[in-house]
């Protein structure tokens, strides 16, 4: 069980009154929280602090946060977790293929946020049960090494790394832990984010997309993590 008074939740976002409701809600349910006003203050506060989770506001007066986002995905795994007040599809899409782990749309129910944010840290430290045997340290599928630690993708060749963000390890682990096995959306959405999908809710698509550009040799041909039409995805091929 994660000791949640060691957890170190940081918020971004400009406005005092968000912050101050956020900071209060989550010190109540036994979290240490940070936060910043932008992104240049929260660049300050995750170099100088060690931050589990990041709430993240898009429209901030000096960067949005999909720049903030796509930024520190080019140096650490943190989970981020969008709060927007934009809801369009389009958004909550390009939340996800900047490397955010989660998407809420504001106003939410402050109790379903944090429920969200204990179902990913859960996922980052309780693995469940795993019915195919994984090493943990590495695993091997393919051409490629997953270096579990480091969350990097490693060709056996050694001439290609790839850096995978928390959404994008999280679904890997998933295929990982079931190979050859046929996994529809939804099933993978409960098994990565903790959540049902809404009609027309494309969170695994996209993020099966982004994964095939760092896996597979063609990518609009995969191989490796197949479309089987009607019913899903399935990572096919053995693991060792």
């Amino acid at each position: 069980m994660i000791s949640e008074n060691r957890t170190t939740i940081l918020v971004v976002d400009d406005q005092r009154t968000v912050r101050a409701t956020l900071r209060a809600y989550l010190e109540d349910n036994g979290f240490r929280v940070l936060t910043a006003e932008n992104a240049s203050q929260a660049r300050v506060v995750t170099t100088g602090n060690e931050v589990d989770l990041i709430l993240l506001d898009i429209v901030m007066p000096d960067e949005d946060g999909f720049s903030l986002c796509r930024d520190l995905r080019g140096t650490c795994a943190t989970p981020i977790i969008f709060l927007s007040a934009r809801d369009r599809d389009n958004d909550r899409i390009a939340g996800l293929e900047v490397g955010a782990d989660d998407y809420v749309a504001k106003p939410f129910n402050p109790r379903e946020l944090v429920a969200r944010i204990k179902a990913i840290l859960r996922r980052l430290h309780a693995a469940p049960p795993e019915p195919a045997p994984i090493d943990s340290g590495s695993i091997s599928f393919d051409h490629w090494c997953l270096q579990r630690r480091k969350k990097r993708l490693v060709s056996s060749c050694g001439t290609r790394e790839h850096e995978l963000t928390g959404a994008e390890y999280q679904l890997l682990m998933v295929f990982l832990r079931h190979p050859r096995r046929v996994m529809a959306r939804d099933e993978l959405l409960e098994m990565t984010c903790g959540r049902h999908g809404r009609p027309f809710d494309r969170t695994i698509d996209n993020q099966v997309r982004r994964l095939r550009k760092k896996v597979e040799a063609e990518p609009s041909r995969p191989r490796v993590i197949r479309t089987v039409w009607g019913r899903g995805y399935c990572l096919d091929v053995a693991v060792t």
